[in-house]
């Protein structure tokens, strides 16, 4: 079965411009895997896969076609969805004005569900087509220690996967089991590509991965180390989890129906090291910015953008609104935002060849003022632990060590305090997704006695617990949101000249 296409397909412009879905003009049956991607989601169906889609379109790639793997029970939906359709989705991409722009996306050939064959998966990713393996299994899915940057070895399904002979289960797991196959046949190790918001994520992940492999035979973790290529990348598009109003909006004005089609913003970007021993398709010919040294753009995108997303999410949610673009519509918010990108992060950057950091900004803030796309708060208040540690904290520790502001990122830290309380300015319950929710909600309910009681994680903050000038300005913070509410905090915080936070 493919993706049910209304034929003639209806035009689904609006505004200043018009259109219809683009089809995939290529013949997908001679299209090879040469890339394995776990976790496929919707960032990568609107990032990695569509720019191997538009080289297909350009008749190039076509030995880099994607075989897509489910890791986790929950891809179970997404291997019904793409079996269905052989692997087609749609991608619409929503503009501010209205307009939409849809294709259909062919590059995904195959679909792999590991819990259904654990070695279909293996022998796809050790057989001598594969040269890349990608990744984009959230930031929490690394297994490092969010202070000391190691390897968490303790894990029981970490335990359990390095144990002789077993059936993987987790992305160590599978990785490993691969490359020690390809090894022991003789074959070079594929490229392991990672494509999520982790700082240095090339290193990191050749970090973990070797690790892993160590439990298993010290020699393997260090050809793993040594031998495999794990370039560094900095991936950037904001991409809503799909609802079924956007299956409907596919099928109404599109003529599609789709399982799970994607819905994105305009902006696209992906800065990737030039570092593929087996090769890579041509990327750049599809707008990837191919470059030595990633690290200037992933610290502007981490302290920017992902950032500046904590900074709307709990004010956001805790002054009433539900998405990112009702919470930007409110200038208290949008000005609270913009000062702490100027006065905050912008100071701990360093020069980011060939971008402009203030229309950068400009930019950041139109993007997440989009109205058409409709980032939920519930998203960017989602998993806060694996977010916070490696976005903000550093920032703040840099801006303690110059003598810099920290009173927009010390408030910020305080609005998700306040928020992981569970309960809102109304006394409504508050759905608090993290995988720490069990430890963090008694700590943020326990502040009202105890002000200092969720910054007590040093495995969330270190020891910022221990920072006069901070706790000072997170106290200030937390108390204004018990005493006077969300927005009367962004207003106190916002209202004339910045109020100096240190002497």
């Amino acid at each position: 079965m493919t993706l049910d296409l209304a034929v003639p397909l209806p035009d689904v412009g609006t505004g200043a411009g018009t259109g219809a879905v683009s089809l995939p003009p290529y013949d997908r049956t001679g299209v090879r895997a040469g890339i394995v991607h776990l976790g496929v989601g919707g960032f990568h169906r609107a990032h990695q896969a569509l720019a191997v889609d538009e080289l297909l379109r350009r008749g190039e790639a076509r030995d880099w076609g994607i075989c897509g793997v489910g890791l986790l029970p929950g891809d179970a939906a997404m291997r019904d969805a793409l079996r269905a359709q052989d692997g087609l989705y749609t991608l619409v991409t929503k503009h501010p004005d209205g307009r939409l722009d849809a294709r259909v996306v062919g590059s995904i050939v195959e679909y792999l569900f590991a819990p259904d064959d654990p070695e279909a998966v293996l022998e796809r990713m050790a057989h001598p087509d594969t040269r890349i393996v990608s990744l984009t299994i959230t930031e929490g899915g690394y297994g490092f220690d969010q202070v000391t940057g190691e390897f968490d070895a303790t894990a029981p399904a970490v335990v359990a996967d390095a144990r002789p002979g077993a059936v993987p289960a987790t992305v160590f797991g599978y990785v490993v089991e691969a490359l020690a196959r390809r090894r022991a046949r003789g074959l070079p190790p594929f490229t392991v590509m990672s494509c999520d918001n982790v700082q240095g994520n090339g290193e990191k992940a050749r970090t973990v991965f070797a690790a892993f492999a160590a439990l298993r035979d010290p020699d393997l973790g260090r050809w793993v180390h040594d031998e495999v290529a794990f370039p560094s990348s900095m991936v950037d598009r904001i991409t809503p989890v799909t609802t079924d109003a956007d299956r409907a909006l596919v099928a109404e004005r599109l003529g599609v129906a789709d399982r799970w089609p994607v819905v994105a913003e305009p902006f696209f970007q992906w800065v990737l090291e030039d570092r593929f021993p087996l090769g890579r398709p041509p990327l750049e010919h599809a707008g990837v910015q191919l470059v030595a040294d990633v690290e200037p753009y992933e610290l502007m995108k981490l302290r920017l953008l992902n950032a500046s997303h904590q900074a709307i999410a709990y004010f956001g949610w805790l002054s009433g609104y539900r998405y990112a673009h009702e919470a930007m519509a409110d200038p208290v918010v949008a000005r609270f935002v913009r000062d702490f990108m100027d006065r905050e992060a912008t100071p701990t950057l360093r020069a980011v060849p060939g971008v402009d950091l203030d229309e950068y900004k400009t930019t950041l803030v139109a993007r997440f003022g989009n109205p058409e796309v409709r980032d939920t708060l519930a998203r960017l208040c989602a998993e806060t632990s694996d977010r916070i540690p490696k976005w903000l904290v550093p920032i703040v520790r840099e801006q303690l060590g110059t003598g810099g502001e920290i009173m927009r990122s010390a408030a910020i830290v305080a609005s998700w305090a306040r928020y992981a309380e569970g309960t809102d300015e109304q006394g409504e319950p508050i759905d608090v997704v993290d995988r720490f929710a069990d430890r963090l909600v008694p700590l943020a309910r326990a502040q009202r006695g105890d002000a200092v009681a969720f910054l007590r994680s040093p495995d969330l903050f270190g020891s910022l617990v221990t920072e006069p000038r901070f706790v000072a300005a997170y106290l200030d913070a937390l108390g204004s949101l018990h005493q006077a509410g969300a927005r009367a905090t962004l207003e106190a915080l916002t209202v004339g000249a910045p109020r100096p936070d240190h002497p």
